[in-house]
Parts: C-alpha cells; sequence; structure tokens
C-alpha cells in the first residue's frame, strides 16, 4: 500500500482544523509538522489541537530538531500528545541543520558528525523515556541524569519512529532502528542555513537506500522508506512545469520528472510515476505540502491500487 501525509503549520485556529478534517476525510495517512521554533508553530501544540476535530489522522513531527530539543521534554510532548490523541502520535526526528536555531537555545552548530551523534543519542534517550526507563547519559553530545517519564504514558506501545535524513551515517542508522526512514534529498546547506543543495538523481537516491539496506540487515522487517516531496503540479504538460525546477536544481528536465522528490503530470503519469518509485525503490510512504492536499486527493484511492498492484 502507498501512503500520503500532509506536511503543514498553523497560521489561524480555524483554517488549521479545517485542514486536519480535509486531510483525514480525503484519505491521508497523517497530518505532520515542521519543528523550527521561531519559523514554524511549535509542532505537537498544533498536532494536539488537530487531534480535537480529527479520529484517525496520524499525528507526528516531521522532523524534530534533536540539536535544540531535550529528550524529556521532546518524550514528554510526544507522550502527551498521543494521549490526546488516543494513540495516534507519531515522532519525526533530524539532526537539525539551521544554524540560528541551535545559537537562539545558546549553542554553536557543531560539525556534522557531532550532530549525527546528538541525533542518534536524543533518539536513543526519548525511545527509553517512551519505554518507561529512567535514562542517564553523559557525553559530549548530550547530557541526560536520572530523566523519567512517569506521566503522562503513551497509549501505544511503542511510538512510531521516522528518521529523515540524508546522511550516510544516520541512514545506516535509521535502517536498524527506525520504522520509517525519511528520505528528504537533500544535499549541502546552503549559507542562508534554511536551504539545501539537492540529491535528487537516481545515483544520490541508490547510494542512500544501500546505506540504509546496510543497517537494516538481519531486521526481521525492515523499515518503511518515505519521500519529501517538495513540489506537485497536476498538469498535462509536465516538462514546462518542470522546467523552472530544473533551472533552480541543476537538474535535467528528465531528471526532476524522474525523482520521487517531485510529482508532475497528468493524473495518468504522477500514478505510474509513484507506482515506478515503488517498483523501482522501495519508497511505499510520501509526504507532500499543504499545497497538494486538494490536487492529490482524488487521486488517493488509484495510488493506493497503483501500489498494490505491483506485489
Amino acid at each position: 500500500m502507498v501512503t500520503f501525509s500532509i506536511q503543514a503549520s498553523p497560521t489561524d485556529a480555524a483554517s488549521w482544523c479545517e485542514l486536519a478534517r480535509r486531510a483525514e476525510s480525503a484519505g491521508y495517512d497523517a497530518l505532520l509538522v515542521g519543528d523550527h521554533p521561531g519559523v514554524v508553530a511549535a509542532p505537537f501544540v498544533a498536532l494536539a489541537a488537530a487531534a480535537t476535530v480529527t479520529s484517525t489522522l496520524g499525528l507526528g513531527s516531521y522532523v524534530s530538531n534533536a540539536g535544540v530539543r531535550e529528550p524529556a521534554l521532546l518524550a514528554a510532548d510526544v507522550a502527551t500528545l498521543d494521549l490526546l490523541s488516543a494513540g495516534r502520535a507519531r515522532l519525526g526526528i533530524g539532526a537539525g541543520h539551521t544554524p540560528a536555531e541551535w545559537r537562539a537555545v545558546g549553542r554553536e552548530r557543531p560539525d556534522v558528525a557531532a550532530r549525527v551523534r546528538r541525533c542518534i543519542a536524543v533518539t536513543e534517550a526519548v525511545r527509553a523515556l517512551l519505554d518507561g526507563e529512567e535514562v542517564t547519559v553523559d557525553s559530549p553530545d548530550l547530557v541526560v541524569r536520572g530523566a523519567l517519564l512517569d506521566r503522562p504514558r503513551p497509549v501505544q506501545p511503542r511510538i512510531p519512529l521516522t528518521v529523515g535524513t540524508a546522511n550516510t551515517t544516520l541512514l545506516r542508522w535509521a535502517g536498524a532502528h527506525a520504522d520509517v526512514v525519511g528520505l528528504t534529498g537533500f544535499g549541502r546547506t546552503l549559507p542562508d542555513g534554511h536551504a539545501h543543495e539537492v540529491r535528487w538523481r537516481a545515483a544520490d537516491l541508490e547510494a542512500q537506500l544501500t546505506q540504509v539496506a546496510a543497517g537494516a540487515a538481519g531486521r526481521e522487517t525492515p523499515p518503511a522508506l518515505e519521500a519529501l516531496v517538495q513540489q506537485v503540479v497536476v498538469t498535462d504538460d509536465a516538462e514546462a512545469a518542470a522546467a523552472q525546477t530544473a533551472g533552480e536544481t541543476g537538474l535535467s528536465v528528465a531528471e526532476v520528472l524522474a525523482t520521487p522528490f517531485v510529482l508532475i503530470g497528468t493524473e495518468d503519469e504522477i500514478v505510474a510515476a509513484v507506482t515506478e518509485h515503488r517498483r523501482r525503490w522501495g519508497i511505499t510512504r510520501f509526504v507532500v505540502r499543504a499545497d497538494a492536499l486538494d490536487p492529490l486527493a482524488p487521486l488517493l484511492p488509484r495510488l493506493n491500487e497503483a501500489g498494490c498492484s505491483t506485489l
């Protein structure tokens, strides 16, 4: 089965609750909120509000910044959301790439290796806290002393974990430990601290999936693969619609149309592309922006069927 989720952030209460209702009614799998303090709404507050107007929609951060979040607070947020949503919480986590977010909490962003180490340490600590364990960590990357999550306890026995990354080490770790590997398609962070170069070519994706597979070796059930889709355009002129993205990314139009990080074309072409991404890469989950909710909604039944037909 192929699933689609919506990533969004509220600007006011009424439209946010309406978006959550529409996403659930249309058949989207989850509503997800990014975690960029000072730029978007606080994810778990927003998701708790969405929980009050939905009953089946998954709700999660996408992704929480392990660089600026402390395990005890993050675990409490996730457990509270799971309680209030009757067991629909999800945890997405990543290493954090924006320097300003680190400085805002009194830290300087470390190098990539240190960010990855902290991400792994924070994720392991959060998981242990959600499992009811007492956690103590004393390392250069993370310090936790006697943390324990007595209350609230999550409803789910295990909160689903998504690790969003394009980093080789973290992809391998996610292959071994995550429920979902979020393939971001991100390359080097650009000087503004927010935008990225892209790793959308087939060779880039193959290299990333090799790392996931290496980490997953020996697992009875490997993690699901999920692509963060940056652009969705339903059009009868896919090449024209892809031309601007091609120019901005340095890819050819053909490369843009072939990547799972973009869905452009007619309804039939998008269904065919999703089917091919599942067949070729094993990608069965897609996250799209809020502006794709209505264009993709009529396609969701076909997209699910297309995914099943390749089994």
